[in-house]
């Protein structure tokens, strides 16, 4: 029942934060994911109606799906971080969040290493490069906030 307990909730806070940066990046970002002539040209295209109506039906799902998966695969150490104080457990999971879930993740994409290793230079902007920074900063941190005190 503990893990059942800590998936259920590392699932609401992942999927909370996910939506609040993604809404507050959106604001400084939307160029990157709009029009004909966006940097992000090979994701859907949000002024498109139907692509982006097939990503709002498949965000909350997926988002949700995905902090199960991440917590699962916690589960070995929830014990030793519900040891640690909370500004312990703070930057293990935001650093945890932002260096495995983006920075160092092994897809390519315009801030991540991978993305300096294989992404064509027209995608590799600054501009991009801090907008998509600001997103998982914001994601990491809020993240790392709120699980390092309600999960434990």
């Amino acid at each position: 029942m503990e893990y059942a307990k800590f998936s259920l909730l590392f699932m609401l806070v992942h999927t909370g934060a996910y939506f609040i940066a993604g809404m507050l990046a959106y604001r400084i970002s939307r160029d990157l994911y709009h029009g004909q002539n966006r940097l992000l040209d090979y994701l859907k295209d949000m002024s498109n109606e139907s692509e982006n109506a097939r990503v709002a039906k498949l965000t909350l799902p997926l988002q949700l799906l995905r902090g199960l998966v991440l917590s699962i695969v916690l589960y070995p150490v929830i014990g030793l971080l519900g040891e640690l104080a909370y500004p312990l457990r703070f930057i293990f999971l935001a650093g945890l969040m932002f260096v495995y879930t983006d920075f160092a993740s092994a897809v390519p994409f315009p801030h991540n290493l991978e993305g300096v290793i294989y992404m064509k230079e027209r995608y590799l902007k600054k501009s991009a490069f801090w907008k998509l920074q600001f997103e998982m900063i914001v994601f990491s941190l809020l993240f790392g906030a709120v699980a390092a005190w309600i999960l434990f």
